[in-house]
């Protein structure tokens, strides 16, 4: 039988291969249709979320409230509040600025920052430097915290609270879901014991954080997410200042001795986007290591994109921008000098970004006059005129310009100019050696045999110890420059540097004349009972200066205690008068933040409340360049 192909037989097999073609693309269609689908589905499903939660997003990093002054019953539980006092219902704590959507996003990769100085412990709340703050806030979360933006205080880790209109008594409630790095979940109970065995323990090394939460009478568990504080007195810090502490694992903490933790120098774990790579209670980290940070699996809020964070030391500013250009770090503080002649240098900007701004931390920095003694023997610097002498002999407005090439001005106080409190009708003391020897003369320090150096009755020559910290060449040209300006009016200063890993001993033990360091806030107002209050002195706290001055104790008390900010704000004027005329410590220069950071970092945003490195990200190599 013949076996012929004919054209019939070609058509039926174009429509069959036709007929083929048409199902594929169909299935493939339905599969697409049911991914896209699903996608709405679940995007359907996160908003619906947040809608029964009273919030919807309103653009990168915000999120406006849904609910009216009187949500529906459904919306909100509140069968934990108190009955008849208002509930203060917080938005989610998301990016202040979300990376998502930035030109060049990717997730992965690490950032590492050049520390100046090296924390000696990293420990949470035991730890005292500005080094190891940076660490620790990557790693710790609190009920509450600044908004980046704003600076309203608003709930992180609290979902809601309440407040008693007295005064007397804070309610919170925790967001739902809230884990520690190592998954288990955080509870009432564990910001019980955060504040009832670690912080007021008196055998733990917290005195700087009791300082500030004496007015904390009684922390109660109401139930597995909702806890009280109950206060002896009603104060204006009373909110930000106990819902700004740390929260802290119970069930990590609670198995180790108040000896250890004190001792401990690497036992950091908390609830924040990042945590400890290496934890180990037996080998810790220590320092001369690098901290390395990775990401947090488990964190309850936005997934930050970086993998790891890394944290080095170098502490010659020569040798930490020499670092930094060699692409060691991502990020550096230069020095004022190094600032102005790098952003000057052609060809910079193109692979550097150079960040100067004014914000919440700006600090101020200062030469502290120990007022007690050092050693057993009583320093020259309890004497208010001497102190206001030693001011008055500092050409500070020529530090600045010689030695930080004009950036930054005179510092008058202890309150940043940024701040609502700040008392700008107090000016900075002038450059006035004369009058300072007059002063000086007054309280009995006279060249008494002509040799050019001041005596006191006794014959004792007016010599000082003055302590800093580091050997790069700005500490060395301030050093320089103070022990001369004091030669010119006859008084010997003997310079001591050290490591700054020793200057928490130093303080604690009071074993110094006179040091230079710098405060830095941690609110637009910082409460100054920590620093300056007499109370401070005791227990190895920040008033480190031994200052006792009863005017500046009842101003600190009043702060603490006038809730209308108005009012309030008068006691602070008061309070930096007095300051401004005690002059505890001499207050040198108040400077902006300066930061280089690698173009390759991206979503870096300059806030006022500082920088936020959690929201950062390795940007690709395309968007990087491109700048």
């Amino acid at each position: 039988m013949n076996n012929r192909f004919g054209f019939k037989d070609f058509i039926q097999i174009v429509l069959l291969g036709a007929v083929l073609v048409i199902v594929s693309l169909s299935m493939l269609q339905r599969d697409r249709e049911w991914v896209l689908q699903r996608d709405v589905l679940d995007k359907l499903g996160a908003i619906e979320k947040k809608l029964s939660s009273g919030v919807v997003a309103a653009g990168p990093g915000r999120a406006v409230s849904t609910s009216t002054s009187t949500p529906a019953p459904a919306a909100r539980d509140e069968s934990w509040a108190r009955a008849g006092v208002a509930v203060e219902w917080q938005p989610p704590w998301e990016y202040a600025t979300d990376p998502h959507g930035k030109p060049g996003f990717e997730e992965g990769g690490e950032f590492t920052e050049i520390f100046e100085g090296q924390p000696p412990k990293i420990t949470p709340m035991i730890a005292s430097d500005v080094y190891g703050r940076r660490v620790i806030d990557r790693v710790c979360d609190s009920l509450g915290a600044y908004d980046p933006k704003t600076l309203k205080f608003r709930g992180l880790l609290a979902a809601a609270w309440q407040r008693d209109p007295a005064g007397m008594w804070i309610r919170v409630r925790l967001r739902d879901g809230l884990r520690f790095s190592d998954g288990e979940p955080l509870t009432a109970e564990d910001v019980r014991w955060t504040f009832d065995d670690y912080i007021f323990n008196p055998s733990m090394e917290t005195e700087r954080v009791r300082a500030t939460l004496d007015q904390i009478e009684d922390v109660k568990v109401i139930d597995p997410l909702t806890v009280e504080f109950m206060f002896n007195k009603a104060l204006s810090f009373n909110l930000e200042y106990t819902l700004g502490n740390y929260v802290l694992p119970k069930h990590f903490y609670s198995k180790l001795q108040a000896a250890q933790i004190n001792s401990a120098t690497g036992l950091l774990v908390g609830s924040g986007p990042f945590k400890l790579e290496r934890l180990d209670v037996e080998n810790q980290w220590t320092q001369g290591q690098d901290i390395v940070l990775v990401r947090n699996e488990n964190y309850w809020g936005p997934r930050a994109a970086l993998d790891r964070m890394r944290f080095k030391v170098v502490a010659d500013s020569t040798s930490r921008l020499a670092s930094y250009q060699s692409d060691e770090g991502d990020m550096i503080t230069p020095t004022s000098p190094q600032f102005v002649k790098k952003t000057r240098e052609p060809g910079w900007d193109e692979r550097n970004q150079s960040l100067r701004w004014v914000n919440m931390r700006s600090g101020y920095s200062f030469i502290v006059w120990n007022q007690g003694k050092n050693a057993g023997r009583q320093t020259p610097f309890a004497d208010k005129r001497v102190r206001q002498a030693m001011t008055l002999c500092l050409d500070r407005e020529r530090m600045i310009r010689d030695i930080w090439e004009g950036v930054g001005e005179p510092s008058q106080g202890p309150v940043n100019p940024e701040s609502p409190v700040f008392a700008a009708e107090i000016k900075p003391w002038p450059f006035d050696p004369e009058r300072g020897k007059a002063l000086l003369a007054e309280a009995g320090w006279k060249d008494r045999n002509g040799d050019g150096i001041l005596e006191n009755e006794k014959g004792d020559v007016f010599e000082f110890e003055f302590t800093r910290s580091g050997s790069d060449e700005i500490s060395e040209r301030i050093s320089t420059f103070i022990k001369d300006s004091y030669a010119r009016v006859g008084i010997v200063m003997k310079v001591k540097p050290i490591d700054w890993a020793a200057m928490s001993d130093i303080l604690k033990g009071r074993s110094f004349d006179a040091l230079t360091m710098a405060w830095s806030a941690s609110a637009p107002e910082s409460d100054p009972r920590q620093i300056f209050h007499s109370e401070s002195i005791k227990e190895g706290g920040d008033n480190f200066a031994q200052w006792n001055s009863p005017a500046a104790d009842k101003a600190i008390d009043g702060i603490r205690s006038t809730i209308d900010f108005e009012a309030r704000r008068k006691v602070w004027q008061e309070f930096q008068a007095v300051i401004h005329d005690e002059q505890p410590y001499t207050f040198i220069r108040v400077a902006p933040w300066l930061r280089f950071v690698k173009k390759g970092v991206g979503n870096v945003e300059t806030y006022k409340s500082g920088l936020e490195p959690w929201e950062f990200f390795r940007a690709a190599p395309a968007a990087a360049s491109a700048g």
